[in-house]
Formats: C-alpha cells, structure tokens, sequence
C-alpha cells in the first residue's frame, strides 16, 4: 500500500514516515529532497529563485513519479495537498494520513528548523504564529479529505500499526 502522509510544516511528516517506514522495512519518500536532489537546489532557493509557483509544479510532478511504487511511505510538503488536485490523486493511488497538530506545537518544532523553511524564514515569533494559524485555515479543507486523520500529540512508534491493520 502506498501511504501519503499530509499536515502542515513541522507536523512530522518526514519524522515519522522515516521512522515507520524503517520499522515496516518499506522504502520511504521525502517530496522535498526528491525535488532536492533533481534540481540540485535546496527548496529555499527554489522558493526564493523561482517562486512558489514554480516549485509548486515540481513537487506535483515528483508526486505522480512515484505511481509505479507499490508499498512505501511519502513524506508530502506542507502545501503539496492544496495544489493541482493532488490531494484528489493521492486518494486515488493510496491512503492519505493527515498528521494533525496544533498551532503551538507547529510554532515550537517550526522554529527548531526555521531556516529550513522557506515560507517563515525571515518571519519573528509572533508573526510566525499567526502565519501558521492564518495558512493552517486555509489548507484545513484540503488536509482534512484525508483517509485517516491522526493527533501528533498521541503518536508514537506503533501508531503506523494501525493505519495499515
């Protein structure tokens, strides 16, 4: 089974689809270093290059690269769910998880890689929280036509148990 693990930046989507893929001995998926290792640039200086748009395109693509794997996990952008019916396509070829948490802890585990990110890089504190508060209403919508929907707070090491039992 493919798995498509959605949520908001710093909900860990990367974290814990290394973590569970490892455990369950199937391979694992970043979108962003995929697109990071194609283009030979860091999504930041994708973003700040070449704008959203443009790196919008390429994770779409990068997503429907993967098709032809049959049992892995993929760790999906922050924004990967709103755009060009990927959240459609996802449903479509696996099980989309939406990884669930809440404005603080996004702002606490945000600020732990800020640089990272290239839609809160130059953002203090408490401009941080309202942007994630502000954007996580908008992408609700997408996220929340997810297959599954789990609180990041509750998760642990056997929670993949029971998305795939």
């Amino acid at each position: 089974m493919r798995i498509f693990l959605v949520g908001f930046m710093g909900s860990g989507k990367s974290y814990w689809g290394k973590l569970w893929a490892q455990k369950h001995e199937v391979p694992f998926y970043d979108l962003d270093e995929m697109i990071e290792k194609t283009t030979g640039k860091a999504v930041v200086d994708i973003f700040e290059k070449k704008g959203e748009a443009y790196f919008r395109k390429l994770e779409s693509a990068a997503l429907r690269s993967l098709a032809g794997e049959d049992h892995c996990i993929i760790a999906c952008g922050g924004g990967t769910a709103c755009f060009d019916g990927n959240i459609e396509w996802m449903n479509e070829h696996g099980l989309t998880v939406y990884l669930h948490a809440s404005p603080s802890l996004l702002l606490e585990n945000i600020m732990k890689e800020k640089e990272k990110r290239p839609l809160v890089k130059n953002v203090n504190e408490a401009e941080l929280l309202f942007f994630v508060q502000k954007k996580l209403e908008e992408r609700l919508p997408f996220y929340e036509r997810s297959k599954i929907r789990l609180r990041v707070e509750d998760l642990g090491e056997k929670s993949f148990d029971k998305i795939i039992s």
